[in-house]
This record gives structure tokens, sequence and C-alpha cells, in this order.
């Protein structure tokens, strides 16, 4: 790559390392956003918990409302310089992120058992307690409703797919070749 691109949009599945690529990518001077957070405001507005079926169920009702691609208009308003920009789960929302300036999405993911003991570890309220619903919970998000998360389908339009299936080393390795 040439030059260093300005928008870096991350994608990708449950527990794959979107967090630990965007802490990469600030280390690089990139500010960080993320598209769960616009959607956390709202329930904090609400009164609302801000658990990953509600984060989910108001996402969508955001997109029915407002646009498929409301949470990447809103996000673009308050970046200045480079950014990260996490949590991308609708095809609209990257057409309008490739819009900006010198946008590249990334794609991050891993095998789904890796990602479920991910999860768990990290002890976030996940709606799942098993790997059968942690895996029925992740096809929630892949529809292809177009107002809802069609997460597959971002995962199809990135401009690279990081595999991290191996140690945070092996994941900054693949990141530093990257820039």
């Amino acid at each position: 790559m040439k030059k260093q691109p300005r928008l870096i949009g991350l994608t990708g599945t449950n527990g794959a390392g979107k967090g630990e690529v965007a802490a990469f990518l600030v280390k690089k001077g990139y500010s960080y956003f993320s598209l769960s957070d616009l959607i956390r405001e709202e329930l904090i507005k609400k009164g609302d918990e801000a658990n990953r079926n509600n984060l989910i169920k108001t996402g969508n009702q955001l997109r029915e409302k407002f646009g498929a691609d409301i949470l990447a208009r809103l996000v673009v308003k308050k970046i200045k310089g480079k950014a990260v920009i996490d949590s991308i789960r609708n095809p609209e929302e990257v057409q309008y992120l490739r819009r900006q300036r010198n946008f590249l999405l990334l794609a991050i993911d891993a095998p789904v058992e890796l990602r479920y003991k991910r999860v768990k570890k990290r002890g976030r309220k996940e709606s799942a307690s098993n790997l059968q619903e942690f895996i029925q919970k992740e096809k929630e998000e892949m529809t292809s409703y177009s107002r809802g998360q069609q997460l597959r389908n971002c995962l199809n339009l990135a401009d690279i797919t990081i595999i991290n299936d191996g140690s945070l080393e092996d994941l900054g390795k693949k990141l530093e070749a990257l820039l």
C-alpha cells in the first residue's frame, strides 16, 4: 500500500479481535470510533442495558428509522484526521465510508470455537451461555435484511481479511506488514 489510509474500518465476527486491531491502530496515531458506541449512547438515553440483544435491536431500529448508513453518517461528523472505525455491520455503512477520502475496510475473523473462548474470557454481558447459542446469535447478525445487520456481506466487502487465530504478537506482525 503506497499511502497510509486516513480511515480504517473494522468489521468482523464477535471475539475475532477487532478491539485488539483498533488498539494497535490507536498506538499508530489513529483516533478510535465505534459504531456500537453510538448505539450504547442511545441505550443509555433510553435507560436500557447495553447488552448484545439490545445493541442489535436498537441498531436495527436506528437503521430502520434514519437509513441503513445512519451510524456511519453520525461517526464521520466526529472524525478529524486519521481514524479507525469499529463495528461496521451494514453494507450501506461501508458504501458511505468508501465515499470518504482514503478508506480501507479490514475484516477480522477467527475460528468460532476460539472466538467463543475469547468472548467468555472478557466477561462482558453476553447473551450466549454456550457455543451453540453463540453461533445462533451470530446468525442473527448475518441477515440480508437491508436495514439490519449484514455482517457476512460486510466481511465479503473487505479490502483485506485478517485471520486472527494466533497470539497477539502474531496479530501485531500481520498488522505491521499491512501498514
